[in-house]
């Protein structure tokens, strides 16, 4: 707060990309400017460094990878500002050439789709985050749902595109293989950030 005087204040904002007050994890680091450029960048570079946990599914172009998991968890942590901020520098940063998606590529693969959706889950889920929707394993399975659902909405049409193929079967080599991993990837984020909520209300 800046004093213009005895009864005059101007409100002057912590964060340039986050609200005031502790709504996510990431507003426990101090700092606003600084501490929100670095966050950002981490959360693209955790990304980048998940995807590099690769599983190929038989048949289907797009493998089981990490990314889904960092990049949804990196929404909730880091609020939906600077969660949106860093799968936008993931995604754009890939398609310029960096080579962190899924394989150490880059560019615009036919698992580009999903990376679209990653920015608009990443808001999601990080505005879910903000409303208490990661403090509970039941409120977070279904905040990480939701997350799950937007990031196939995007990558599925893509990926109907990119290999020519009709809707059932984007759903089958974009989707189905992915359900059982998707849901474990849920169960470890229902456990993990409540978690970190619960150890934070300690100190």
């Amino acid at each position: 707060m800046v004093n213009l005087g005895p009864s005059r204040s101007l409100e002057v904002p912590v964060s340039v990309l986050a609200v005031n007050g502790r709504r996510v994890l990431a507003d426990l680091v101090p700092g606003a400017l600084a501490r929100d450029i670095a966050l950002v960048v981490a959360g693209a570079g955790l990304t980048g460094l998940a995807a590099q946990i690769a599983l190929p599914v038989p048949g289907s172009p797009v493998p089981l990878t990490g990314q889904t998991f960092a990049a949804l968890l990196v929404g909730a942590a880091l609020g939906w500002q600077r969660g949106g901020a860093a799968m936008v520098l993931y995604l754009i940063a890939g398609v310029a050439g960096v080579p962190w998606f899924q394989g150490a590529s880059s560019g615009m693969p036919a698992s580009l789709g999903y990376v679209v959706g990653f920015v608009f889950a990443g808001v999601l889920v990080g505005h879910l985050a903000g409303r208490g929707g990661d403090r509970t394993p039941l409120r977070t399975v279904g905040t990480m749902a939701v997350g799950n659902l937007v990031i196939y909405a995007f990558g599925v049409p893509w990926l109907m595109a990119a290999a020519n193929v009709s809707f059932g079967k984007a759903l089958s080599l974009g989707v189905t293989p992915f359900l059982f991993g998707d849901a474990l990837k849920i169960a470890l984020a229902a456990g993990l950030l409540p978690a970190a909520w619960a150890l934070v209300k300690r100190k």
